[in-house]
């Protein structure tokens, strides 16, 4: 490895860590040259397809910026689309794939950012699976609803808390909001 100081053409290891999950290592360097240190890390190759058949390497940061914008409006923090992004990464590392298609990152995505918010998922999905119509929404919400998955931001929670926190049940289709003297937006005495 080149000095990035002196453009020496070697340089000597002087620590080396794993980090990122043991997805990369961090290498401590230091140049025989110049005498200076620096760092490096080294990761396993993982590429995306592009729609238009350019090739770039996979960002995290990306997915985080696709996702965030499904979550505009919603109580997902940073810290909950950087995990997405992790889990996103492993599993599409685990296929062993070195090149991977942006639609195959966008179907990794649906699972994780389902268990985190159903809101965001929808949004996210009516893309990635290419929604046409009211129908395609409605079955969505069917296999939501049957699924089991409890998202951790459920649609029912109270802003900013977590689903099952205090979270009261707003499902009014037992209610009758029609009843006389009840004000049938607001479903209050009149």
């Amino acid at each position: 490895m080149h000095c990035p100081f002196c453009r020496h053409r070697d340089s000597r290891v002087i620590d080396s860590r794993t980090t990122d999950d043991g997805y990369a290592i961090r290498r401590r360097r230091q140049c025989p040259q110049c005498g200076r240190r620096f760092t490096t890390t080294e990761t396993a190759s993982l590429t995306v397809i592009k729609r238009n058949g350019v090739v770039e390497p996979f960002s995290r940061d990306k997915i985080v910026v696709g996702v965030r914008k499904a979550c505009q409006g919603r109580p997902v923090t940073d810290t909950d689309l950087a995990l997405l992004a992790q889990r996103v990464e492993e599993s599409i590392r685990q296929t062993g794939q070195s090149q991977v298609e942006t639609n195959d990152i966008g179907l990794a995505i649906l699972a994780p950012l389902r268990e985190l918010d159903d809101v965001a998922y929808l949004r996210f999905a009516s893309v990635y699976q290419a929604f046409a119509s009211l129908e395609d929404f409605a079955a969505a919400i069917g296999r939501m609803r049957v699924d089991g998955v409890q998202a951790k931001y459920a649609a029912g929670a109270a802003d900013g808390d977590p689903a099952g926190a205090d979270a009261t049940d707003h499902d009014t289709s037992t209610s009758d909001h029609s009843a006389p003297g009840n004000d049938p937006v607001t479903g209050t005495t009149t």
